[in-house]
């Protein structure tokens, strides 16, 4: 994924359209002088719709799409006839799309299956016809109803990766080495902090041709719920996987520590995060002898499995695939 390219939140301005005006008309041809009333409805205002799409994996196309404007519903005619409905626009949105009020901040729904189709903001409706109003006693009703304005609200548009394994860990652990080192994403790649400044999607092969996706995501630092750092910006990610892989480098002067740190992350973030399946695997280990990592392995005290890997050397890494793909399906 190019930097450049990966949007994952917008905001637009969504008008939907307003419907059209109920018509005020009586019958009249050469054997009917003084028909009664055959006004027909208008036509409802157009919807704002959004629909999922699995070929898209960003929200770049909306980026510069600041206001959305459906089309206007026509005017009921004669002969009870109904005006045209209101042009619908429709947004297309990579699965794994929430939509929420920008206001408010309430989530309206989220999009998870290819060609999901749901209303973002819906369209006023037609106003009836004088052929509606007609009674016994008032059988030349000269009025209609006019149509409903449409609304005009802000939306916000936010993407939840979906990935079976997402990587959690504090900058420069070690998340995108591994990552490029069991998968064919090419992330970048340096010796300081924040080096992946968006999320990069990885296909994991496994035996006997299977596979499994893999995110690698931000560093979090402690206070990433409070916006620090990278911030609650990519946390949303971690919500979609359905394994949380922790990677903390061999190099900490306190495993234990750091872990607890990330956890505690994600729990003041979502404590739902926290029912997840969970991994640690300690990275760098390839600067690691036997001795060391036993040494290392008798002071470790996390509450999830752990293991050493190097995506460097390779070493460990078929062990990790073999747990994760385990732990994916509950084996």
């Amino acid at each position: 994924m190019a930097e450049q390219n990966f949007i994952d939140y917008v905001k637009i301005c969504c008008r939907s359209g307003h419907g059209g005006a109920g018509s005020a008309h009586f019958h009249r041809d050469k054997m009917t002088p003084k028909g009664g009333p055959d006004g027909g409805d208008g036509g409802r205002g157009g919807n704002i719709l959004i629909r999922g799409n699995a070929q898209m994996w960003t929200l770049l196309p909306l980026k510069f799409k600041k206001h959305v404007i459906a089309g206007d519903g026509g005017s009921g005619g004669s002969s009870r006839s109904t005006g045209a409905a209101g042009q619908d626009i429709i947004l297309d949105v990579p699965l794994g799309t929430v939509a929420k009020d920008a206001e408010t901040g309430e989530v309206h729904f989220e999009i998870e299956k290819d060609g999901e189709t749901k209303i973002l903001v819906q369209g006023g409706r037609g106003g009836l016809g004088n052929d509606h109003f007609k009674s016994a006693t008032n059988q030349t009703p000269r009025y209609s109803q006019p149509g409903e304005t449409g609304k005009m609200e802000w939306k916000i548009l936010e993407l939840k990766l979906l990935a079976d394994v997402g990587l959690v860990g504090f900058p420069n652990a070690g998340k995108s080495t591994l990552l490029s080192s069991i998968t064919a994403a090419k992330p970048e790649i340096a010796n300081y902090a924040f080096t992946t400044l968006v999320p990069q999607l990885g296909l994991v092969r496994y035996r006997d041709m299977r596979s499994f996706v893999m995110a690698d995501l931000p560093g979090i630092i402690e206070d990433a719920h409070l916006g620090k750092g990278l911030g609650i910006r990519f946390l949303r990610h971690i919500e979609r996987n359905s394994v949380l892989l922790f990677v903390v480098s061999a190099e900490s002067d306190d495993i234990n520590k750091d872990v607890q740190v990330l956890i505690n992350e994600l729990r003041l973030y979502n404590p739902e995060l926290l029912d997840k399946k969970m991994l640690l695997a300690i990275s760098k280990a390839d600067m690691l002898d036997e001795i060391m990592i036993s040494q290392m392995s008798e002071e470790i005290d996390v509450p999830m499995p752990y293991l050493f890997i190097s995506g460097v050397s390779g070493y460990g890494l078929d062990a990790l695939k073999d747990k994760i793909w385990a732990m994916i399906n509950d084996l």
